[in-house]
C-alpha cells in the first residue's frame, strides 16, 4: 500500500521554502517537495495553509493515496478531500 504523500510545487522555490519555515517553525537547509505521513489525517493541517496562503506563495499542492493516483488541491476541492480523509482513515 502507498503511503499518503503531499507533492508542492511553486515556481519561486524561495516562497515556497519561507512557506514551510513559517509553517513547521524551524530551518530547512533546502526547499523540500515531498511529504509522506504515517497518519494521512495530518495531511489536513498542511493542506489548509496552503491553500489559505495560495495568494501569497502560490503554491500548487497534489496528494497522492493511491498508487499512480494524484489529486490537485484547490480551494475548490479542499473540503471535499477533507471529508474523504477522514471518512477514509478515520483512527
Amino acid at each position: 500500500m502507498t503511503k499518503p504523500t503531499i507533492n508542492l510545487m511553486c515556481q519561486d522555490n524561495s516562497k515556497l521554502l519561507s512557506f514551510l519555515e513559517k509553517f513547521y517553525n524551524k530551518k530547512f537547509d533546502k526547499s523540500i517537495e515531498n511529504f509522506s505521513f504515517e497518519n494521512p489525517i495530518e495531511m489536513i493541517d498542511l493542506l489548509s495553509a496552503i491553500i489559505d496562503n495560495n495568494d501569497k506563495y502560490n503554491i500548487s499542492a497534489w496528494i497522492n493515496l493511491d498508487e499512480d493516483l494524484f489529486l490537485k488541491v484547490t480551494n475548490s476541492n479542499l473540503n471535499e478531500i477533507v471529508k474523504y480523509l477522514y471518512e477514509r482513515y478515520p483512527y
